[in-house]
């Protein structure tokens, strides 16, 4: 969707050398990592505002919206920490869990932003900002947490989350995570 080129390498997880490979695209040791010209990009923000640099389309032209859509990834980029926890990231399962209060309050707000970002920004399409953006890319991976675990959503959030689905370049980041097995992907830019 990004419009911006890049090549994956493959880091196997949980075998005697994975770190020793994360940390030697990554300072930090953690994923995602993007490299490019040699030079790591260690943060999933970081890495997005990169993108929206190389194709300034992954913002929102209107500068309320895009702060609207600035302020929206970095509130899913540090938070929803019941979320996270109870409902962690497996793109393969399909299973029910226990919702708690703190989980319902996270997925409440994720349906506030989705609803508010679509009504007020998404008229012209069927993404948070009408067009696809960075908001879009970061919610992706909460989209699948909700569909992985059934969470009952409203009519509209439950679309968006159809509208994810049904992109080609989602479809084929799906396809790769369901015939990957224990397989990190660190994406290289430039090399």
């Amino acid at each position: 969707q990004g419009g911006v080129p890049f090549d994956e390498v493959q880091v196997w997880l949980d075998k005697p050398d994975t770190k020793e490979k994360i940390l030697s695209y990554s300072p930090a040791g953690k994923v995602p990592v993007l490299v490019e010209d040699g030079r790591s990009i260690w943060d999933s923000l970081a890495i997005c505002e990169w993108a929206a640099e190389q194709n300034t389309a992954l913002w929102p032209a209107d500068p309320a919206a895009r702060a609207l859509a600035r302020s929206v990834s970095a509130e899913m980029h540090a938070g929803f920490p019941a979320l996270r926890t109870q409902l962690p990231m497996n793109i393969r399962a399909t299973r029910r869990v226990p919702i708690t209060p703190d989980l319902q309050q996270d997925i409440d707000r994720v349906v506030e932003i989705w609803s508010t970002c679509r009504c007020e920004n998404g008229a012209d399409g069927d993404w948070l900002f009408g067009a696809f953006s960075v908001a879009d890319a970061m919610y992706a991976p909460v989209a699948t947490r909700l569909r992985t675990y059934r969470i009952d959503l409203p009519d509209a959030a439950a679309s968006y989350v159809e509208t994810l689905y049904a992109d080609p370049d989602f479809r084929d980041w799906q396809a790769a995570a369901e015939t990957e097995e224990d397989i990190l992907r660190i994406e290289e830019v430039g090399e």
